[in-house]
């Protein structure tokens, strides 16, 4: 069997299943290409290592492609077309995973306020699409993928919900917003009007200056040009700077924050929040709610009043 046949067979399946499957899709297609027009049984360990490693030092990469080839060869081995893995038995050290940043109020101002730096002459609306962005991936929550796939249409502004199609998990849900949010993006799209609508309604609601959907790419490249501008530094002991995706980190902390100062029982919030967020279970919620500073604080003067009560709720 040649290996892009068996790539082809194990994404077939995983789709079969409700994954997506798009990332590793491109992955192990990357990998048949690279390995060449070879049988299962050819491909060579070393050429694996070196597929793994890459050019340059050893990044958390390494793991995602181990990973996903590990899947590729159970189900190989389970269908019976090889019988040994060509996988190196040994990890090397790889660099620590990102901690997870939450942007302080100020932060989040100082980004707001530095979008005008993002003006092209070329696309005029590039900066105020972005301020728009910002806003709504903080007021939201949503994935950045979940926001640049929403159509004009998935924002209903007179009973303030967006609709969420395509999630990472194929369902679909409603995520309201606020009054604020509500009157930005109504804004932004009498402004998007003025844009090609090549899909009518369905068209894009960020978008380049030629209609179509802003590439996930060049919000990253924008991203990495506003924090410079809102002088947003690398956190000490942090081999990166802080992400745009940190904002969705930041809107969940921010919610368990407010209950907390308002008294509310967080624990029974939680499973609103993950419903809010698009987790398919409550551990997901939980693994977003790093400690900061002040959860810890808040934290400790419930428990503090909690003891004053004699332990009483």
């Amino acid at each position: 069997m040649q290996l892009i046949d068996l790539v082809t067979a194990y994404v077939t399946m995983q789709r079969s299943l409700g994954f997506r499957f798009k990332a590793a899709d491109r992955l192990l297609r990357q990998f048949a290409r690279e390995m060449g027009s070879v049988s299962i049984d050819d491909v060579r360990p070393d050429a694996v290592v070196a597929f793994l490693q890459g050019a340059g030092p050893v990044t958390a990469t390494w793991r995602l492609k181990y990973n996903v080839l590990s899947g590729l060869y159970r189900f190989a081995i389970s269908r019976g077309y090889c019988e040994a893995c060509p996988l190196p038995r040994s990890v090397p050290k790889l660099p620590p995973s990102q901690t997870p940043y939450v942007y302080s109020v100020e932060e989040l101002r100082r980004l707001v306020e530095a979008t005008p730096s993002l003006y092209n002459y070329r696309s005029p609306q590039q900066a105020s699409m972005y301020r728009t962005l910002i806003l709504l991936l903080y007021g939201s929550g949503l994935r950045i993928g979940e926001v640049l796939r929403l159509s004009v249409s998935d924002v209903d502004l007179v009973d303030r919900v967006i609709i969420v199609r395509d999630t990472k998990f194929f369902k679909t849900r409603l995520v309201p917003i606020g009054p604020r949010l509500s009157t930005e993006l109504t804004a932004h799209t009498e402004r998007r009007r003025h844009l090609p609508l090549p899909l009518g309604e369905n068209s894009r609601l960020f978008a380049s200056r030629t209609g179509r959907g802003w590439p996930y790419s060049q919000v990253i490249t924008l991203f990495q040009r506003l924090r410079r501008a809102a002088h947003i530094e690398c956190p000490e002991g942090e081999l990166h700077p802080p992400r745009l995706h940190d904002l969705r980190h930041t809107s969940a902390v921010h919610r368990v924050l407010a209950c907390y100062r308002e008294g509310k029982d967080v624990q029974r919030l939680l499973p609103q929040l993950a419903t809010y967020l698009g987790h398919v279970d409550i551990k997901s919620t939980q693994r977003y709610l790093h400690m900061t500073p002040e959860l810890l604080e808040e934290a400790g003067r419930r428990f503090a009043q909690y003891a004053q009560c004699g332990g009483q709720s």
